[in-house]
């Protein structure tokens, strides 16, 4: 808490404000949080760094949960320099860092929603921050995949266009060859029939 510094003839104000500012310094207590990035979109399988910076004049605890229409989920506690505390849902998808930020690895659908963290520092002041995330699916892909699809079909198709035209091509060689056989074998069986 800052303290009143009376004032006294031959103090000047510039003085007092110095003063103040060094009380206000000293004091016990106290922890700050800076959210820089309030709202992150992200797509699904992306990685997202959920990016805070806090300060404080003693050991800081710092639990992060998620809160969406599923429940409200516990996700990490760690105090600094001392332990981790990861909850097994987020066991290997979290990874914290000093300054109380943590990533959180391969976002689903069921990642949306809106994360707290709560900074407590060790003489019992605590500060409050949110972040809101929004998840979304990946539109390219399925086009992607229906573009493929549409590829492969019509690889298919011409495939099979040719292979119609080759047999049809092969049908009217074979027709043409039994007709000449037939004609033939006619034209034989006519001179059979005038040598007789």
């Amino acid at each position: 808490a800052l303290q009143e510094v009376p004032s006294r003839p031959g103090h000047s104000l510039l003085h007092h404000l110095r003063t103040r500012c060094l009380l206000c310094l000293s004091a016990p207590g106290g922890v700050s949080l800076i959210v820089p990035q309030p709202n992150i979109n992200a797509t699904v399988a992306q990685n997202i760094l959920l990016s805070v910076e806090y300060s404080c004049r003693g050991v800081a605890t710092i639990e992060w949960k998620h809160v969406s229409s599923w429940g409200t989920t516990k996700i990490v506690e760690w105090k600094s320099g001392n332990y981790v505390n990861i909850s097994t849902t987020y066991k290997d998808r979290v990874t914290t860092f000093e300054n109380g930020s943590i990533q959180l690895l391969n976002v689903g659908m069921r990642d949306a929603g809106y994360y707290f963290i709560t900074v407590t520092e060790e003489y019992g002041t605590n500060t409050y921050g949110t972040i809101v995330v929004n998840v979304y699916e990946i539109i390219y892909e399925d086009l992607h995949f229906v573009a493929v699809l549409f590829a492969f079909l019509a690889a298919v198709s011409a495939i099979l266009i040719c292979f119609m035209w080759l047999c049809n091509k092969s049908l009217h060689l074979f027709q043409k060859t039994t007709h000449k056989l037939t004609a033939s074998t006619t034209e034989e069986i006519e001179l059979e029939t005038i040598e007789c």
